[in-house]
């Protein structure tokens, strides 16, 4: 009769209204719900509007593990939430939707507790994870992110929703970022600056340049960086001063390679000075530079340091300089085919992608690079194929689809990835 008695409350515990359920019980229904899927979120719902926070935790936590786009709506209402903790869950598991599996490696992954108190660790300095451009984020979600990087509850919720904005390449809450960069805290400033990078609005560089002499080493690097990338023509008189004033090596590397991107004319005489430095970092920023700035004029001094240059990283800087400048031809020794031959070199790949990337938006580039497909390695074919990805220009459809047909799934895959991004840039 005992368990008679037992088993029918524990079958009767379900139907119980969430208002008469002790906090115990629901903790325990929210962990119960996560296992089920998304048939689970209208319990899911009321629960993370509960009066007890450790209740809207566990919530959280569950509608996050459910992980589909149902889960979309309760996240973004989560945002909104006061606690920390459930920002940070909240903003992983919108990020984990478009960029599965993040939330192992997030700042939620990381989230300790002893009693009332909370740790989280960052798993690295930075995050360079981006969806792929063509990938649709809703509104909604960026608009919830950037409130939490402005206003958060903590400058660990708003470090980390800023870094899921670049991530999600949020461009609407670029006036948040900017915000951001004003606060007192290093790391919340360095996520909004890493994010302001991948968004790659030119406006936004004007609005760095305040931070170009910031006494924080990490956050002056990432600032010079940003303004580098953006090609910030106004940081030109900051960033000189930084690179004949500063005793930090890495900050004088960083100070050449943003002069390098920006490339103004009148940089041409810095960059001459410093072809020839002894610091391997120092004349490939140089090269880079007299390749941006394009005068033909100095081809055969580039070309001839690329073929005396032993060292790959200032090699490939000479290779990238003499093809913008126009040396396109794919013998078996000339720079594109030597930017081409490092996509198969794992420490070089991620070098030499960007450089492609740069170069592949002429034509007499591109039309040199159709050429290699055919005879190409995996690596070399994913890796034109990525550089192509980012041209919009419609000569380069044919052959990626003519590279969707390789009897390699992986250059395959890669192919249709190429051309789905290329033809949303086409548009």
């Amino acid at each position: 009769m005992k368990w008679t008695l037992v088993l029918a409350l524990v079958l009767a515990f379900p139907a119980l209204p969430q208002e008469e359920m002790s906090s115990r019980d629901k903790i325990r229904q929210a962990r119960d719900s996560g296992k089920r899927g998304p048939e689970a979120i209208p319990q899911l719902e009321p629960l993370l509007r509960d009066a007890d926070v450790e209740v809207r935790r566990e919530a959280v936590r569950a509608v996050v593990a459910i992980g589909t786009q149902h889960s979309l709506d309760p996240l973004v209402a989560a945002c909104g939430d006061n606690d920390s903790e459930i920002q940070i869950f909240a903003t992983d598991g919108l990020v984990n939707f478009y960029l599965p599996g993040y939330v192992e490696t997030g700042l939620s992954g990381t989230i300790r507790r002893a009693g009332d108190m909370i740790t989280a660790r960052w798993r690295s300095d930075e995050s360079r994870e981006v969806v792929d451009p063509d990938v649709p984020v809703r509104p909604e979600i960026i608009t919830a992110l950037g409130r939490i990087t402005t206003g958060g509850s903590s400058m660990a919720s708003r470090a980390n929703a800023a870094r899921a904005v670049g991530i999600l390449r949020g461009n609407a809450a670029l006036p948040d970022l900017l915000e951001a960069l004003r606060s007192k805290d290093d790391r919340l400033i360095f996520e909004s600056l890493i994010a302001i990078q991948k968004l790659r609005d030119p406006a936004a560089g004007p609005r760095v340049t305040f931070l170009l002499r910031d006494l924080e080493e990490k956050v002056q690097r990432a600032a010079i960086e940003t303004v580098g990338l953006m090609r910030t023509p106004e940081a030109v008189p900051d960033l000189e001063l930084v690179l004949g004033d500063t005793r930090s090596k890495n900050v004088r590397r960083e100070a050449m390679f943003a002069l390098g991107r920006i490339a103004t004319p009148d940089l041409r005489e810095l960059f001459l000075r410093y072809l020839n430095d002894r610091d391997n970092d120092l004349r490939a920023a140089a090269a880079e530079g007299l390749g941006r700035i394009g005068q033909t004029g100095d081809l055969p001094m580039v070309r001839r340091s690329f073929e005396e240059e032993r060292r790959n990283g200032p090699r490939l800087a000479f290779a990238f300089a003499s093809v913008a400048l126009g040396d396109t031809a794919m013998t078996e020794f000339a720079p594109l085919r030597y930017l081409v031959n490092s996509l198969t070199q794992r420490a070089w790949r991620d070098v030499a992608i960007p450089y492609l990337s740069e170069l592949s938006v002429k034509q007499p580039v591109r039309a040199a690079l159709y050429t290699a497909l055919p005879a190409g390695t995996r690596d070399e074919k994913t890796g034109i194929a990525y550089a192509l990805s980012a041209t919009a220009a419609p000569d380069a459809v044919e052959p990626l689809e003519a590279l969707m047909r390789d009897p390699d799934p992986v250059i395959g895959t890669e192919a249709v990835r190429a051309l789905r991004i290329l033809r949303s840039r086409i548009r």
